[in-house]
C-alpha cells in the first residue's frame, strides 16, 4: 500500500474530510445549487419578508382604529351622562291638588244661637270663652258652662264645646277633604276609647255634613255621674267637634242621656250650617266641592295639623272643674 492510500485511510478513521472542501466547511462547486437555482429562492425570501414587515403595519393600523372609535364611545358615552343629568336636574312640573271647598272658619262662639245655648247651657249663654289659636282661618273653638245651683237640693252641670279645624289642600298631603276624612275618623275612634268609659256607643247621624258620628258614654267620678256626648261632623275640609257633658251633683239626679245627645246632635249641626254659610252657602248646605271641578287646583300650602287642634273632647272631671 502507498504512503497516500495509507493516509486517506487514516483520514477516515478519525473524521478528517476527504478533501481540502470539506477542511474550509464549503461543499464542492459540483455540491453547490446551480445559480439560476438560488435565484427564484432569493425572491422567494424577498416576498416573505416583505409581508413579515406588513404584518406590524395592519395591527398597527387596527390599533389606531379600535383606539378611536372606543375614544369616540368614551365621548358619546359621556355625552349621554353629561345630557342624563342635565336633564335630571332640570325643574319638573310641580304637583297640583284640588283645591280645599271651604277657605274660611265662622267665629266659634257665634256658630250657635242663642236658643240653642239656652236649651244647652241654660246658665252659661254668656260665659263664652274662646280658644286660642294662631290662624282662626283654620282652626278655633269656643266654649260654655252652666253651674245650675239649688243649694241643698243640688246642682245641675252642663260643659259644652265647639271646635272647627279646616284642612287645606297640600301636594305632599293630599287635598283638604282626604286630609279632613282623616282626622274625621281619628276624632271618632278617640271618643270611643276613652279610659274609664261605661256603655259607650257610635251610631251614625243624618243630615249633619258629609258625613257625622254620635259617640255617648258614662263616666264615673268623685263629683258625679257624668253623661258625655261627642258629636264628630265632616263638611267637605272641615271637622266639627262638639263635646257635650252634663251631671247632677251635690245628690241631684243625673240628666238623660238620650236628652242630651239629641241637644249635642241638634248643635252639631247648627254648627255645620255656620261653617257652609261663613263660605257663601246662602242656604247653609254644603258648598260645592272641590273635586266637582276638575280646573280647581292650588299649589301646595300649609295644612291647619290635626296635632293642632283647637280643643281635644273634655273629661267628664275636667268640666266639672270648669263649672
Amino acid at each position: 500500500m502507498s504512503e497516500g492510500t495509507m493516509q486517506r485511510a487514516a483520514q477516515r478513521e478519525v473524521g478528517v474530510p476527504p478533501t481540502p472542501f470539506r477542511q474550509w466547511g464549503r461543499a464542492p462547486r459540483e455540491e453547490r445549487a446551480p445559480r439560476e437555482e438560488r435565484a427564484p429562492r432569493a425572491k422567494r425570501l424577498n416576498r416573505v419578508l416583505v409581508r413579515a414587515a406588513a404584518v406590524p403595519m395592519v395591527f398597527l393600523a387596527a390599533a389606531c382604529s379600535s383606539s378611536g372609535s372606543d375614544s369616540g364611545s368614551g365621548d358619546g358615552a359621556r355625552r349621554t351622562a353629561t345630557q342624563g343629568a342635565q336633564d335630571s336636574a332640570s325643574p319638573s312640573a310641580s304637583p297640583t291638588v284640588q283645591a280645599a271647598a271651604y277657605a274660611e272658619l265662622p267665629e266659634a262662639c257665634e256658630v250657635l244661637s242663642g236658643k240653642t245655648l239656652g236649651e244647652l247651657v241654660p246658665k252659661g249663654t254668656k260665659s263664652a270663652k274662646k280658644g286660642s289659636s294662631s290662624d282662626l282661618s283654620a282652626r278655633a273653638s269656643c266654649s260654655w258652662s252652666s253651674l245650675d245651683n239649688n243649694g241643698v237640693k243640688g246642682s245641675q252641670f252642663r260643659w259644652l264645646n265647639v271646635s272647627l279645624l279646616r284642612f287645606e289642600s297640600d301636594a305632599s298631603r293630599g287635598t283638604g277633604e282626604e286630609q279632613a276624612r282623616e282626622y274625621y275618623q281619628k276624632q271618632v275612634d278617640d271618643a270611643r276609647s276613652v279610659p274609664d268609659a261605661k256603655n259607650t256607643k257610635a251610631e251614625p247621624v243624618s243630615g249633619t255634613g258629609n258625613e257625622a258620628t254620635a259617640v255617648r258614654y258614662d263616666l264615673k267620678k268623685k263629683e258625679g255621674a257624668f253623661k258625655q256626648q261627642t258629636v264628630v261632623a265632616r263638611v267637605e275640609n272641615v271637622v266639627v267637634t262638639l263635646d257635650y257633658n252634663g251631671a247632677g251633683l251635690a245628690g241631684d239626679r243625673t240628666p238623660d242621656a238620650d236628652d242630651l245627645v239629641k241637644s249635642a246632635e241638634k248643635a252639631a249641626k247648627e254648627a255645620v250650617t255656620a261653617v257652609a254659610k261663613a263660605n257663601g252657602a246662602a242656604d247653609g248646605g254644603s258648598a260645592p266641592s272641590a273635586s266637582s271641578s276638575p280646573s280647581a287646583t292650588t299649589s301646595p300650602g300649609k295644612p291647619a295639623s290635626p296635632s293642632a287642634s283647637a280643643s281635644t273632647s273634655a273629661s267628664a272631671s275636667e268640666s266639672a272643674a270648669k263649672g
